[in-house]
């Protein structure tokens, strides 16, 4: 699992960095339409990387957004991951959204595929099988099997997962990082309801998106 930062996540450090380096140039040496250019451009990395710390729902009965964004397909579908019936739940997220997921659920990881494809837009629903993406399957204490599925968008070109089979995730914990564009796939079992619509925004962490059905 990855350790959080205050306020902006460490994966845009180097971008931040490089951006801000750009800026002091510019107003040392360029014109001033130049430096209102990198000055644009550094606010929107800034903003692209910022990672705030939540207070995560912890109701085993509950999935929680893994993505801040907005949902884009709730349907009853096939988990690919696990070969078993599901509710399926997607968040697009667009470049504006923190991009930083969260586990949707305690438990324990027990299974972690990557695989690399192409780069369509994320909210076309080719790109939950046919773009590079990174699964992994949670299994909660109760043995409740939740899937969590990162995809790359149409700029979106590094997935990073931190986590790794064996690990234990609490609901809300900082799983992985996706730079610039992308969406989040959650599976769980069939006997889930949503608690959203489609068009509602999410976010990672807090936003509570589908419960047992008891």
């Amino acid at each position: 699992m990855d350790k959080n930062f205050p306020i902006l996540a460490r994966e845009g450090w180097p971008f931040i960095g490089l951006t801000l380096s750009s800026l002091i140039l510019s107003i040392l040496f360029c014109p001033t339409l130049v430096v209102i250019l990198f000055l644009m451009i550094t606010i929107f990395v800034v903003q692209f990387f910022r990672d705030p710390t939540r207070s995560a729902n912890t109701n085993p009965n509950e999935v929680t957004s893994a993505a801040d964004g907005r949902v884009i397909a709730i349907e009853k579908t096939r988990d690919p991951f696990n070969n078993r019936d599901s509710l399926k739940i997607s968040v697009f997220m667009n470049v504006f959204n923190v991009h930083s997921n969260k586990a949707p659920i305690s438990g324990k990881v027990t299974q972690k595929i990557y695989k690399p494809g192409s780069f369509f837009n994320a909210a076309l629903e080719k790109a939950s099988s046919e773009n590079e993406l990174c699964a992994i399957t949670i299994k909660t204490h109760d043995k409740k099997i939740i899937t969590s599925v990162q995809i790359a968008g149409l700029i979106a070109r590094r997935i990073l997962c931190y986590c790794k089979i064996g690990d234990s995730v609490i609901t809300g914990d900082k799983y992985g990082f996706i730079r610039f564009g992308s969406r989040v796939d959650l599976f769980m079992p069939n006997n889930f309801y949503a608690l959203v619509a489609i068009g509602d925004k999410v976010k990672g962490g807090l936003t509570k998106i589908a419960i047992k059905n008891d």
